[in-house]
């Protein structure tokens, strides 16, 4: 959204809100499991319609937006982390093991792994989101994959 874009503020919002939501959503959910995830999106999407003029302006509003997220997240504690169930036809395909092993994966681990893994991001498009450069993301995605590995019983782990 660094370029100027034409319309009106609210036109250009619900543009931007179709584009950013969705991948903002995902970041989020990694990170927090459902329940939490949703509700720091729509916190973030609040926050981003009250303060659209300089969040416009923004070369990386979705990474800003991703940080009010978690911020906002604080208030929506929970125990442990509720992943999105396996769609049924799916289900066969992947180890019933798999949404424990995520869950019990650091929140930088299993975001890395869902973002890249689950949801086809780039490892830049993944490090922007989380705030981090690729090197690191790369770094989480590694120990993420290494523990998953463990945790599912692969012998090359």
């Amino acid at each position: 959204m660094s370029e100027p874009v034409s319309g009106a503020p609210e036109e250009r919002f619900t543009r931007f809100v179709a584009v950013a939501e969705p991948r903002l959503r995902r970041a989020l959910v990694a990170w927090y499991g459902v329940d939490v995830g949703s509700e720091a999106t729509a916190d973030a999407m609040a926050y981003a319609w009250e303060r659209w003029d300089a969040l416009e302006a923004m070369k990386n509003p979705t990474g800003y937006l991703f940080r009010v997220g978690q911020s906002s997240s604080r208030r929506y504690r929970r125990r442990h982390v509720a992943l999105p169930p396996v769609p049924a036809e799916e289900a066969g395909l992947i180890d019933a093991r798999l949404p424990m092993s995520l869950a019990r994966l650091s929140p930088r681990q299993r975001a890395a792994v869902l973002l890249v893994h689950a949801h086809g991001w780039t490892y830049a498009e993944a490090a922007d989101a989380l705030g981090c450069n690729v090197s690191t993301l790369r770094n989480h995605l590694a120990r993420g994959l290494r523990r998953l590995r463990l945790d599912l019983g692969d012998d090359n782990a």
